[in-house]
């Protein structure tokens, strides 16, 4: 897209709106709390509020692509951004649940589009030899986002007010909406090949489109919702999942015998496009199950504070950002599957050494382990940008723009719903185990319970007191331990999710170093 002198410009402009979209998806999580006491509800139902904005996004990115054909990229950008930007002052303003619901849907409504429209305007922005440094810009809001999104809604909540995790969405929005537009040009080239689309593309795909929102959003749905209600225990999950799989059981010949699908799904069945597909998935996985669970657990058991809990992921967002840029450099010398394997290699790396935490671990020994996922990040996610794009139609773009977006959505979906059940299982499993060694009749048992007693004695406890004390104690310990072995269990499990994708990355071809990404006219 020859939209003005200074592509850098452009790339900024698109990732202040992509990092606010992603932002919304990590955010507001921590305001739960603020906002269940605020509307007074409880925090089961304030959960919603992070359910209807994942959904409502998912159902957006399956039409985008269609709507980029028809109206044009600066057209629909400027449309989703402003309406992303009203709903999120309404969200502030809300005085109901109902309200912030439906006005969070409407947010996330937007918000589905901008992210891959934003990766169409930077193909069409950037000579081919500029363009993965380009896709490094937009690379650093999307991946650092999901980072700063709970440590900035934590403070926000904290000092000010949870209005604030929406309303600070206001003054940026506004302010990118005006320079977009004056910024953003289509050339005539565009505006012609939208015209000959009009003719070939034919009407809107809308059984297509139900098909894949219904899935999308009930997946979405059944991730979300799954732990809290007790999976395929609940009457609501088994219906979900059902119209989930009969969704995807009718979409796949639907869109495979269509001529111009919702979603080029015949995409993802390819080697090179494929490959990228399940990749960005384990990346989406690991990118926001890593982002939630890592403050939880320093919460959870080691005491930190929102803002500490914060800080340990700080480093690791300061390393991304470089290694953007880095590897927007490396990629026009080295072939994008390297540059995934290594990356990968980075994360398991990270995982592993997360695997042993332990109950004095420091705050440096987890903030590196960050650093090493910082690293590892940004290696895979701009090489499967490059590699995806690698023989692709320029027709076709925004549909691969879509496809991916929707592979990391459904990776994050998919991603904390699989570490929150490991998680809870490991923790009763393990909690199981040690109980067995807290038998009565063990000699250890009533030697640990004797020199804590006199402990607690001590230290103020009454004597008649300090044995019950003493059993509460031991409970502690137990729980505090199970919780830990199963947070090991997870980062083993990431870990084995960051090596899949070094085979996946040997599955690509070899693509033109300099130019992976097409133009996108």
């Amino acid at each position: 897209m020859k939209s003005g002198p200074n592509p850098w410009l452009i790339a900024v402009l698109v990732a202040v709106a992509a990092f606010m979209e992603v932002l919304d998806t990590t955010i507001a999580n921590v305001a739960l709390p603020y906002i269940a006491g605020g509307l007074g509800v409880s925090e089961d139902e304030a959960s919603w509020v992070v359910t209807t904005y994942l959904v409502a996004n998912a159902i957006a990115l399956t039409a985008s692509s269609f709507l980029v054909r028809r109206i044009g990229r600066k057209a629909f950008f400027l449309a989703c951004l402003a309406l992303f930007t009203v709903s999120s002052v309404l969200c502030a303003f809300a005085w109901n649940l109902q309200a912030l619901l439906l006005f969070r849907i409407l947010q996330g409504l937007a918000g589905g589009g901008m992210v891959p429209v934003s990766q169409s305007i930077l193909a069409g922005a950037f000579p081919a030899e500029k363009r993965g440094q380009g896709f490094a810009l937009f690379g650093v809001a999307v991946v650092v986002a999901p980072v700063v999104g709970p440590t900035l809604g934590g403070w926000l909540s904290d000092n000010v007010s949870w209005h604030w995790c929406f309303a600070i969405n206001g003054p940026v929005g506004l302010l990118a909406m005006v320079a977009i537009a004056l910024v953003l040009r289509e050339s005539q080239a565009e505006v012609a090949q939208r015209r000959q689309l009009r003719q070939t593309d034919g009407s809107f795909d809308l059984v297509g489109f139900m098909l894949v929102a219904t899935f999308l959003a009930a997946l979405e749905l059944m991730c979300d919702r799954g732990l809290e209600d007790d999976w395929f225990g609940s009457t609501f999950i088994v219906i979900v999942a059902t119209i989930c799989g009969l969704a995807f059981a009718a979409l796949v010949p639907w869109l495979l015998s269509r001529r111009n699908p919702a979603i080029e799904i015949k995409l993802v069945l390819t080697r090179q496009f494929g490959a990228c597909f399940l990749v960005m998935l384990v990346t989406g996985a690991i990118l926001l199950a890593t982002t939630q669970f890592l403050p939880e657990l320093v919460q959870q058991d080691l005491g930190y504070t929102a803002t500490w809990a914060g800080l340990i992921l700080s480093p690791g967002g300061l390393v991304t950002m470089a290694m953007m840029f880095i590897t927007g450099r490396l990629l026009t010398r080295i072939q994008p599957k390297y540059l995934i394997v290594a990356g990968a290699s980075f994360v398991g790396l990270s995982m592993y050494s997360l695997t042993a935490i332990y109950g004095d671990v420091g705050f440096w020994y987890l903030a590196q382990s960050r650093m090493l996922l910082g690293i590892g990040l940004p290696l895979i996610f701009l090489s499967i940008t490059a590699a995806s794009y690698d023989g692709i139609p320029a027709g076709k773009i925004d549909q691969a723009s879509a496809l991916i977006n929707i592979a990391r959505n459904i990776g994050s979906s998919l991603g904390v719903a699989l570490i929150s059940n490991v998680l809870t299982d490991r923790e009763q499993f393990h909690q199981s185990r040690l109980i067995e060694h807290t038998i009565p009749s063990s000699t250890m048992y009533q030697e640990t319970v004797r020199q804590t007693t006199g402990y607690f004695v001590r230290h103020g406890s009454l004597a008649a007191e300090a044995p019950q004390q003493v059993i509460g104690w031991i409970g502690q310990q137990v729980q505090a331990q199970a919780s830990f072995l199963a947070y090991i269990d997870a980062f083993w499990v990431l870990m084995l999710l960051a090596l899949s994708a070094v085979s996946l990355a040997l599955v690509l071809r070899k693509v033109k170093l300099g130019g992976a990404t097409p133009a996108a006219h």
